[in-house]
């Protein structure tokens, strides 16, 4: 199949779905440089693009395509995949669940999506129902909704078709080869259905005859088969049309440095360069500028306390706490004052807590004056959390099993793996929530080897307490 990719993870991925007998397409001049391999300009049947947040990439295309590709990206045990209820270019029958300053909420039936007011021709209000298409889906554990608009589009590689518009549109600069690609699609012999109009992207431009018609004639085949399903109805919340699946891929720290692995077979890559990369635009850059220096280092050591030097967080920095879930959820449990970091790279955090309710598994009132604190250690399977009075008295201990932690600049992340071990203001061991962690294998949430090593590490963290 074909695959065109984009972000932070481009070269190690392209080396793996080369190695799998994938076709890289519309690659970029560095893959080009950087690849002994035949890249055409043939429509891609999946885009893999890294998420804004750069912890990892969203997969979309043709549903059997995509699940093809997904087998490459499972890379390692903290390795996360979970479908999108809301792919991109979905269509859904919507209903107005509630109005904010720049657009409204919609209800999709198994997600909800948000509506600019800018994308639809309508008013919308509360109880509406809106046919509505989606642009932008989002990750689970990212903090806002999919984007949706009430235009229907229908894409191709570089050929969209618009329902409700008419004519041809290249969008670019170019005006000379705008009009000369305009010019050539006549020559395709293949006519958008009535009511459709034709937008060519601008890599169209650059790409031979047998690409265009092949894009086109796709895109014309999609748009007669959802005209089809368009006459209903709208009847919310349903989802009426879904002609490409779109699945998201969380690297955890231990993939994260196996694509390093994949990528250095290729080209110069310093230990953690994508677990660095991750961090933030400008260690990202950072990056760039060690490799192309040639001072990237020739031992496997990732080095974090340079890192951290630079980019954070440092004592005095303020850091989220951020909790994924199995299921894609992130749960923020806060933000917390780094207050040390030892020489082996643990970093202290102080969080004063309010008061209500009780600290989980331990039974203890969560009274005003409370400070937590916790101690994470970059790569670490798990971390202890201490919580004490106003008056420095212990009233608990909770160690927290997880992925590896990673210490981002703004955040420190990792997905829970349920079961955990506490210890009691009178200093009783418990084990706990193992049942969870069970119910998330069943679920097919966690794997048996990543459900067997927090096991293990709940088992030597018993002993240890």
């Amino acid at each position: 199949m074909n695959v065109r990719c984009r972000g932070i993870y481009t070269t190690a991925l392209t080396r793996r779905f080369l190695d799998a007998d994938h076709d890289v397409v519309a690659a970029s001049d560095p893959i080009r440089e950087r690849f002994d391999a035949d890249f055409g300009a043939d429509p891609h049947d999946v885009t893999i693009e890294t998420t804004d947040d750069r912890q990892g990439v969203g997969v979309t295309g043709d549903p059997d395509a995509v699940a093809g590709v997904v087998d490459n990206l499972d890379l390692t045990r903290d390795t996360f995949v979970w479908p999108a209820p809301a792919a991109r270019d979905a269509v859904f029958d919507a209903r107005v669940t509630e109005t904010l300053g720049s657009g409204a909420v919609c209800d999709l039936g198994d997600a909800t999506g948000f509506l600019p007011f800018g994308n639809v021709d309508a008013h919308v209000e509360v109880g509406d129902d809106v046919r509505v298409q989606v642009t932008d889906p989002a990750p689970p554990w990212a903090d806002r909704r999919p984007v949706l608009d009430g235009a229907i589009r229908v894409r191709a590689g570089p050929a969209t078709l618009v329902r409700g518009d008419s004519g041809i549109t290249v969008d670019t600069y170019d005006d000379e080869a705008g009009r000369e690609l305009a010019g050539m699609t006549d020559l395709l012999g293949i006519e958008p259905p009535d009511g459709w109009g034709l937008v060519w992207a601008a890599a169209a431009t650059e790409a031979d005859m047998g690409s265009l018609e092949t894009a086109l004639d796709r895109a014309v085949d999609r748009a007669e088969r959802l005209e089809a399903t368009l006459d209903s109805t709208v009847d919310p919340p349903r989802r009426l049309a879904a002609p490409a699946a779109t699945t998201w891929v969380w690297f955890g720290r231990e993939a994260r440095f196996a694509l390093d692995a994949d990528r250095r077979a290729v080209t110069t890559t310093m230990p953690g360069h994508h677990r660095v990369k991750a961090a933030s635009d400008e260690a990202s850059r950072a990056v760039d500028l060690v490799e192309a220096l040639g001072t990237a280092g020739g031992d496997d050591d990732f080095p974090f306390e340079a890192v951290t030097d630079v980019f954070g967080p440092v004592a005095g920095d303020s850091v989220r706490l951020d909790h994924g879930k199995p299921d894609g959820r992130r749960i923020v449990l806060g933000r917390a004052e780094v207050v040390d970091r030892d020489p082996d790279g643990t970093l202290t955090l102080r969080r004063e807590m309010t008061a209500g309710g009780t600290y989980d598994a331990l039974g203890v009132s969560r009274e005003a004056g409370d400070v937590a604190i916790t101690k994470v250690r970059e790569g670490r399977w798990w971390y202890p959390t201490v919580y004490r009075d106003a008056d420095g008295e212990r009233k608990g201990t909770y160690v927290n099993v997880c992925t590896p932690v990673e210490c981002f600049p703004d955040a420190v992340r990792y997905v829970d793996l349920h079961v955990d071990v506490v210890k009691g203001p009178a200093g009783e061991v418990r084990r706990v929530d193992d049942d969870e962690l069970d119910d998330a294998v069943d679920a097919g949430l966690v794997s048996e080897d990543l459900a067997e090593k927090a096991r293990t590490v709940a088992s030597s963290l018993e002993g240890a307490l």
